[in-house]
């Protein structure tokens, strides 16, 4: 098979959770530890971080990368979904797999991916376990899917667990209630391996301690003992002093992803560095100062408040539940702008009536569908978006919606992209 071919496969003959929803899911951990028995258990041949979170844990997951890149560690990459290829999921140094490694390891396991009946997201978690055995990376930060419990990334053993915060999405699969979702995402807690969380939330936190003592695992809450001043944006940056209590311990940490939400992201990506410096990880602060301010250049990371032009100004964000929509409505509001353009698509499996009612009414709307299964149909997304008194055009397409947007612009308006992950990489 050909590259082509190999991911026609892949997308075409395994059930994929990002084109169909649910139903692509399998409820434990059976296919990706036998998939991995194949491959001689990978996934205790190098050492790890794992991230789990509802929001945040991807940009966590490429900032933490960036640094321990950056401090000397060959360091692996693992997240979902991709934007625009396939290889941006596994990456080592922030290089992409390469292709000839996709085509060989499917043709290598196909006879047992025929065997064991995998998902797709089941089949790139055990490629990515076997290729960073196979490179001896030092280190891999690991996000994981959905969820935390019965992911398919949680068999491995990890150095530490990251947990960034807890809101409601994916209610169909995980609960729906945060406390519920919460104790899915507490699944990554092990036993004797130090956990920090993001946020510490009313509501959670008792679910994260509790489970911390069952395992013995020592727990920090990020933004408890740690707290930033002085945040401003300078050109093309974020711009932050840290404080742990009353201490100054980095001042002027510079921050190439700019969306006010990294603010929360930043002080877990600290205290996950403090931990790892305690299990005596060579982390020079250096090393921190560089990768923050240079964290897309190092991984690759894209559609976090993305600039992607100017004059009009094009934003995109793959922000797509609650939480994630008013931390994106509030980078709108900071963003100086005449009109705003609002580009959006959503899949249906989301809390559609919840995430338009965060949306402004004095905006021009576009609306579409991504090209996937999942998509909402747009005549259905109008017609709910005009329950909340948002008006504007419908499109078939994410490319007919935003070429309209463009050409209705004026040279200091605002086009926003998003709604949906499928909506920004169809932009891109």
């Amino acid at each position: 098979m050909t590259y082509q071919q190999t991911l026609d496969y892949l997308y075409s003959k395994l059930p994929m959770f990002t084109r169909v929803g649910a139903v692509a899911l399998k409820k434990d951990l059976h296919n990706t530890l036998a998939l991995c028995d194949k491959l001689d258990n990978p996934q205790h041949k190098f050492k790890s971080i794992h991230v789990g979170g509802t929001n945040g844990k991807g940009s966590t997951s490429h900032m933490l990368a960036a640094i321990l890149q950056k401090a000397g560690y060959k360091t692996g990459l693992y997240t979902s979904p991709h934007l625009k290829d396939f290889r941006e999921r596994i990456r080592i140094n922030g290089k992409m797999v390469s292709k000839q490694y996709v085509k060989d390891f499917v043709k290598n396991q196909q006879e047992t991916i025929q065997e064991i009946e995998p998902s797709f997201f089941e089949v790139t978690v055990a490629m990515a376990f076997d290729y960073f055995a196979k490179e001896k990376v030092d280190i891999a930060i690991i996000e994981v899917g959905l969820g935390g419990r019965l992911d398919s990334t949680n068999i491995i053993t990890p150095e530490l667990s990251v947990i960034t915060n807890i809101s409601l999405d994916h209610t169909n699969i995980l609960g729906d209630t945060l406390l519920e979702i919460a104790t899915e995402k507490a699944g990554i807690i092990k036993k004797n391996i130090p956990v920090v969380i993001g946020e510490k939330q009313a509501e959670t936190e008792a679910v994260f301690i509790t489970k911390a003592k069952l395992e013995n695992a020592s727990i920090n809450f990020a933004g408890s003992s740690l707290h930033i001043e002085n945040a401003h944006q300078k050109k093309a940056h974020l711009i932050v002093d840290v404080y742990k209590e009353e201490k100054l311990i980095y001042t002027n940490l510079a921050l190439d992803l700019t969306g006010s939400y990294q603010l929360k992201n930043i002080l877990t990506v600290i205290e996950a560095i403090l931990k790892l410096k305690e299990i005596e990880y060579s982390i020079p602060d250096e090393s921190i100062f560089t990768a923050l301010k240079n964290v897309k250049k190092i991984t690759g990371l894209q559609g976090r408040w993305q600039t992607l032009s100017q004059n009009p100004l094009v934003i995109c964000d793959t922000g797509h539940n609650k939480a994630g929509i008013i931390e994106v409505m509030q980078n709108i509001k900071n963003t100086p702008h005449k009109n705003l353009h609002i580009v959006i698509g959503m899949v249906k499996d989301k809390d559609i009536s919840g995430v338009l009612a965060l949306f402004p009414t004095n905006a021009s709307y576009y609306f579409c569908q991504p090209n996937l299964e999942r998509a909402l149909p747009v005549s259905e997304l109008a017609s709910q978006a005009a329950t909340f008194g948002l008006k504007g055009n419908t499109f078939n397409t994410v490319q007919a919606a935003f070429q309209n947007a463009k050409s209705k612009a004026e040279e200091k308006d605002l086009i926003f992209v998003g709604g949906s992950t499928f909506v920004v990489a169809e932009i891109l």
